[in-house]
């Protein structure tokens, strides 16, 4: 693992904070429950790149991850959504499908952009997941989803997605009204850098492939523990 080192930030304070990690190395990207502290997503990723301006990671197809599920393990997406958020959670253990994701993700900005493809590696599209900005800790990096996201094609047409579960979060108490009015101006913000063709999207990520000597990341046992 990474250590701690003392740097100066873009703030100019020299707060501790934790060294750069190697391509290849494998962390966690781990959302936690929202309003809480407990950690209800966790997924292994292979780092591509960590430098000040940018961490990309890969999520490789076969990734044995951590998701919510209702109580009963009924998949969440088939609850409708008037009692999505309010029926009793647990989680499972489940592996990744699909062609693998890559992960864009700026410091300080609360959304990151996730790269699709097909199976056959033909490029799909960008997705721009809002949320808190990534926390660094020692083993990867934690966040908080807002529900609401937005789809970049390769034509570059957008669309917001997930609107009905935004409303709702904010219906069953999730979303405050402070926080919903931040989620929206960042999705904004991201709608503005779409627009614009700023990176990650002009950057060509879409031709990158996966170093094919890397390994698919084990799910830890310990992989709720407390970010350090």
């Amino acid at each position: 693992m990474t250590a701690d080192v003392d740097i100066t930030h873009q703030d100019g304070s020299n707060a501790p904070r934790q060294a750069h990690w190697a391509p290849g190395e494998q962390v966690l990207w781990r959302y936690r429950g929202n309003g809480t502290e407990q950690v209800h997503i966790c997924r292994p990723v292979t780092v591509v790149r960590d430098e000040p301006d940018l961490l990309a990671v890969w999520l490789a197809p076969g990734t044995r991850c951590i998701k919510p599920v209702l109580a009963d393990g009924t998949p969440l997406y088939k609850e409708p959504l008037a009692t999505r958020y309010t029926k009793p959670r647990t989680r499972v253990v489940e592996e990744w499908f699909g062609a693998g994701v890559l992960k864009l993700a700026r410091p300080g900005l609360p959304w990151s952009v996730w790269l699709f493809w097909e199976p056959d590696w033909r490029f799909r599209s960008w997705y721009v997941n809002l949320e808190e900005p990534l926390s660094r800790w020692s083993a990867g990096v934690d966040s908080e989803d807002h529900f609401l996201d937005i789809s970049v094609h390769p034509d570059r047409k957008w669309y917001w997605r997930d609107e009905d579960e935004f409303a709702q979060a904010q219906d069953d108490g999730l979303m405050p009204a402070e926080l919903a009015a931040r989620v929206r101006r960042a999705g904004q913000d991201a709608v503005r850098a779409i627009r614009a063709w700023e990176p990650p999207f002009r950057d060509r990520w879409q031709d990158w492939r996966p170093d094919p000597s890397w390994q698919v990341p084990e799910l830890p046992s310990d992989w709720d523990r407390p970010a350090v």
